[in-house]
């Protein structure tokens, strides 16, 4: 893991990507002009850690480039991953008001990855000063917490093939088609983890998707032959199973 200072391109790209996102999108420009200067970039290889499990938190996070897998990791060394960050996505910005500022879950790149990385008291002491910002906060706050909700009742109330449905309608593009092909390029074990199945269980229903002609896998290569009756069919799953 390589942590730069800004060069004058970055600082253009990091004042950017921080404007389009929610949580900077409303400070005032003195603000935002601190922010970028409380804010590097961090190059990050395959399988480098951003932060552990337990480490005292001292940024927070905007995803520019790449994947990051967001797990718990068991004393004794078993993993769930908890969340897959895309590029565009903020994370850790919760711990700020948790009163204990330490990371819950380690941080590890999927593959080579790059982060903006903002100093979290910073940010807190902008926070303190403008109630657009704090509004901003609880925007965000609360559609993570929608999504959580929405999270626990598929991975507690759903069987698994509306876990993998769900999952792979999410990586559908937002354009609406009729048939699309999907790039699995997190590793199946992890995708695994992600939904709470089993490796084998994730194949298993791969398998059967692709026997009854939903959908066809070459490599980490998905094709959906037909988005609506792919989604006929997570929901015909049930509950429960």
């Amino acid at each position: 893991m390589r942590a730069n200072r800004l060069t004058v391109e970055q600082g253009r790209d990091a004042r950017q990507c921080l404007r389009q996102c929610l949580l900077f999108s409303r400070l005032d420009d003195a603000g935002f002009e601190q922010i970028l200067a409380h804010t590097r970039l961090v190059d990050l290889a395959e399988n480098d850690r951003l932060f552990e499990q337990q480490q005292p938190a001292r940024d927070i996070f905007l995803l520019r480039s790449g994947q990051v897998k967001l797990a718990l990791i068991s004393p004794e060394g078993h993993e769930k991953v908890i969340d897959l960050i895309s590029p565009g996505v903020t994370f850790a910005e919760a711990v700020m008001f948790s009163g204990s500022p330490v990371y819950p879950v380690t941080a590890t790149a999927l593959v080579v990855s790059q982060v903006w990385c903002i100093d979290a008291a910073t940010y807190e002491g902008i926070l303190r000063q403008s109630t657009d910002a704090c509004f901003a906060v609880m925007a965000q706050m609360s559609r993570r917490l929608h999504w959580q909700i929405a999270e626990l009742d598929r991975l507690t109330l759903h069987n698994a093939a509306f876990r993998v449905v769900a999952y792979l309608l999410e990586q559908l593009p937002s354009t609406h088609l009729a048939a699309a092909v999907v790039q699995l390029d997190t590793p199946k074990h992890v995708i695994a983890s992600r939904l709470s199945v089993t490796p084998e269980t994730l194949s298993r229903t791969f398998a059967k998707l692709s026997r009854e002609g939903y959908l066809d896998i070459v490599d980490n290569s998905v094709t959906v032959h037909d988005i609506d009756k792919l989604r006929a069919y997570g929901q015909a799953g049930g509950l429960g199973g």
